[in-house]
């Protein structure tokens, strides 16, 4: 075994590099950061009288990549507090210190002179044991390496991350021939469980799997387009969710990219590869030249394939015309392919969907997609051992819903080879064999079990056991009792999961219905629950459609009824008598976080966006969550004497103006998460750990949660909640409709009309919630801002 790795070293702090830094450093591990030394002074540093010899000179990229980190957007740290663990230093007079790192990254310019002389510098320093990879999007590992000792490239290896480092999951390692190929293992291990990556193993070959086989997709799309007449905005609608791929489809993806950037990854296949079809493929076409040259690069120029600009309706976002190369409105297409696929739900129906509808679109979704799929298929071996590699690359690299071989099945697989065929393309022979030997897709499902096409035959795909698979499970003939919204899933030794599963997993009726159902069950048969789901989502909260419905029709009493049975339901899962635990991710909203709040414990997904947002709707939290939240800050007060006004206040903001958790962690800041509540890297493995802390919890001897009384600011307080509403509303910042939502919010959290200091009753402040939540379920213009997030999305300011 290799020594673990508890500091890391990164060479190069520019965007990649700093953002590696960064995601060292949420996973709580402390990083040096190093660049080369300034040649010149800024303005700033020569007024200061600074010398190139000062150490804020000598450090300034660094010290600047550290401070942009907390700047820019997407947000590379999960808690801008994280910056501490990274150290700034340069690599003249700090380059010994990496010598302290037990994994030390290089990531500078894509030039494989500069990074051979980087690695000779890099080398005096090592020490048996040290893991050393570099970062690049397409350099060969070996040919970086050939020079260096064999202790040295036995330790060596390629680490291409993806960009931006924290968002993007896929981590493609490329081992050199001299790797040891226990260090790959235990590096892929530790980068999926410490850093939350996706880890799949690449050959030292241009550009590796997710950028070769992306690269190739975006280039074959051009190339139909400029052949057959398509417009860019037709191309994008093809080319997007319609067939399982990101709305930024093809040409906002160039955009975003940079067209100078994929010329250049473009560039190092075909300087590098030998067959010379394929080198046609990636010459670069003339059209991205010119834009290049034109200074039309993409999103950093300000312009590319689309360019935003201002018109007498505000901005616009205008598209570029091939034939004349100036910049248009927009033309939205329209077919019946489109609109079918657009029906359709999820990515395989998609694109059966659109490749069927007999127009000019289908047949550009077809004659793109038949050549990535052979293209994938003539690479197996080449680029990677296994097509799982392959479909995990582009899902994770290229946010495709569905990898080249998941796609070939989902369009079924001797059908379209035998089109493919007869239009005149060579499929690689061992397809052709594989169907003759009686298969008829690549991945099959049996007893539970997912099997992939590797060598020949079908191999058992194996995932470590801190994946755990809902979907599995329910192949498995798991699932102890389920409804429309929601099932109970057995986890084995003795924890069961319930999973939502309603639309959007927002919860109604079903979901409330199976929460008690599951508890009576656990009660009976189990050791412990686990709140969780593997939907894209984890709870956009409460059935929004249907309080609406029952306040327009007035059902007041159906109205109380349901915020009652919420109520009741949560009350419920919080004095359960066996441990409860929550694990959520990504979306996590409203009646979602509420349905956390009663857990023992929370461990969240490191990217939760976590949030009461009800006053967005024009309501207030009324499931639990303003009463969980002025009992933490009762017990976060501790003594009487202790002034609570403060811990009340932070409250009144935090739900008073719907803030939203930018991460796990930030959740924690903003208190919706306790200190004992568990932020997780990988949102693969959240689901069990969540079970093990059950297990834990159990074996410890777990006792419930008892009822306890809560001290609120009571009426004086309210008073100074309510001040600083009015304070806002007169400065402009929220509308009267706001200020009346905030004064019920204000009654509420501060307990109601009792004096300060006041002991109240759990149930207490859960008949205040209800009761604000039923008043303003009566207002005219609560009721527009519920029709409006419902149809628009957003929320209404009225």
């Amino acid at each position: 075994m290799h020594k673990p790795i508890r500091k890391a070293a990164v060479i190069g702090s520019g965007i990649m590099g700093s953002g590696i830094a960064a995601q060292f450093a949420n996973a709580g591990i402390p990083c040096l950061l190093l660049d080369r030394v300034p040649a010149q002074l800024t303005a700033a540093e020569a007024a200061k009288g600074y010398t190139l010899e000062h150490p804020a000179v000598r450090n300034r990229l660094a010290v600047s990549a550290i401070e942009n980190l907390k700047k820019t957007k997407p947000v590379p740290l999960y808690d801008h507090d994280f910056a501490e663990r990274i150290t700034p230093g340069n690599l003249e007079d700090h380059l010994s210190q990496i010598g302290e790192a037990d994994w030390v990254i290089e990531v500078v310019v894509e030039n494989l002179e500069i990074k051979k002389e980087l690695l000779a510098k890099v080398e005096p320093y090592w020490k048996p044991g040290m893991i050393v990879s570099t970062n690049t999007s397409g350099i060969s590992v070996n040919a970086m390496a050939e020079v260096r000792s064999q202790e040295f490239r036995s330790h060596f290896l390629g680490t291409h991350f993806f960009n931006p480092p924290r968002y993007m999951k896929l981590l493609e390692i490329i081992p050199g021939e001299m790797t040891n190929p226990e260090l790959v293992t235990e590096l892929s291990s530790f980068c999926e469980r410490t850093l939350g990556k996706t880890v799949v193993l690449a050959k030292d070959t241009p550009n590796f799997i997710a950028n070769r086989i992306g690269t190739y997709g975006l280039l074959v799309t051009l190339g139909e387009m400029i052949d057959k007449g398509y417009t860019v905005e037709e191309v994008d609608a093809v080319t997007g969710p319609a067939m399982g791929r990101p709305k930024s489809a093809t040409f906002r993806t160039l955009d975003l990219v940079g067209l100078d950037t994929f010329l250049h990854v473009a560039d190092n296949v075909y300087s590098n590869v030998s067959n010379e079809a394929e080198k046609q493929v990636f010459a670069a076409p003339e059209v991205l030249k010119q834009m290049v040259a034109q200074g039309r690069t993409g999103e950093k120029s300000g312009q590319g394939f689309y360019r935003k600009a201002k018109g007498p309706d505000g901005s616009q976002i205008l598209a570029l015309d091939l034939q004349s190369m100036e910049y248009r409105p927009q033309k939205k297409p329209a077919s019946g392919s489109l609109e079918a696929a657009k029906l359709a739900k999820g990515a395989k129906a998609k694109t059966v969907a659109l490749l069927a509808g007999g127009d000019r679109y289908a047949d550009l979704a077809w004659n793109v997609l038949k050549q990535v799929l052979v293209y994938a298929a003539e690479k197996l071996g080449e680029i990677a051992e296994s097509v799982r590699e392959i479909d995990e690359a582009m899902k994770w690299g290229f946010n495709w819903e569905m990898g080249p071989f998941e796609t070939w099945d989902a369009i079924g697989l001797v059908r379209s080879v035998s089109k493919m065929e007869a239009e005149g393309l060579t499929v690689p022979s061992w397809v052709k064999e594989w169907i003759a030997a009686g298969n008829t897709s690549f991945y099959r499902k049996e007893d539970g079990k997912l099997f992939h096409v590797f060598e020949g035959r079908y191999k058992d795909v194996e995932l470590p056991p801190e994946v755990i698979s809902l979907k599995g499970l329910k192949m498995q003939n798991r699932v102890v009792k389920g409804n429309s919204g929601a099932s109970l899933i057995d986890l084995g030794d003795g924890v069961a999961c319930l999973e939502f599963h309603s639309p959007n997993n927002a919860i109604g009726g079903d979901i409330l219905s199976m929460i008690s159902q599951s508890v009576e069950e656990v009660r009976r048969n189990f050791t412990g629950l686990v709140i969780a789901n593997q939907g894209k989502n984890f709870c956009v909260g409460a059935n929004l459609m249907l309080l609406l419905m029952e306040a327009q029709d007035e059902e007041w009493d159906e109205v109380d009824d349901i915020i009652r049975l919420f109520q009741n339901t949560m009350y419920q899962l919080k004095r359960f008598e066996k441990p409860v635990i929550a694990a959520p991710h990504r979306m996590t909203l409203g009646g979602g976080v509420e349905a956390c709040m009663p857990a023992d414990q929370v461990i969240a997904a490191t990217e939760t966006y976590y949030g009461l947002v009800e006053v967005g709707v024009g309501l207030i939290p009324a499931g639990g969550g303003c009463k969980e939240l002025a009992l933490r800050a009762s017990q976060q007060a501790g003594l009487p004497e202790t002034d609570l006004q403060p811990y009340m206040n932070r409250i009144f903001e935090t739900v008073g103006t719907a803030k939203v958790s930018t991460s796990g962690h930030d959740a924690k800041n903003l208190g919706y998460l306790r200190p004992s509540d568990r932020v997780v890297l990988n949102p693969d493995h959240t689901i069990y750990e969540a079970k093990q802390a059950v297990l834990r919890l159990a074996a410890s001897g777990y006792e419930p949660i008892p009822e306890s009384k809560l001290r609120v600011v009571g009426s004086e307080g309210k008073a100074v909640l309510r001040l600083g509403a009015l304070g806002m509303r007169e400065s402009g910042f929220i509308s009267d409709h706001d200020l009346l939502i905030a004064n019920k919010l204000a009654h509420v959290l501060a307990g109601g009309d009792v004096p300060a200091g006041s002991l109240v009753t759990e149930r207490h402040m859960l008949d205040l919630e209800r009761e604000a939540f039923l008043s303003l379920c009566g207002e005219s213009k609560t009721r527009q801002r519920m029709q409006y997030m419902l149809t628009k999305g957003k929320p209404l300011r009225n």
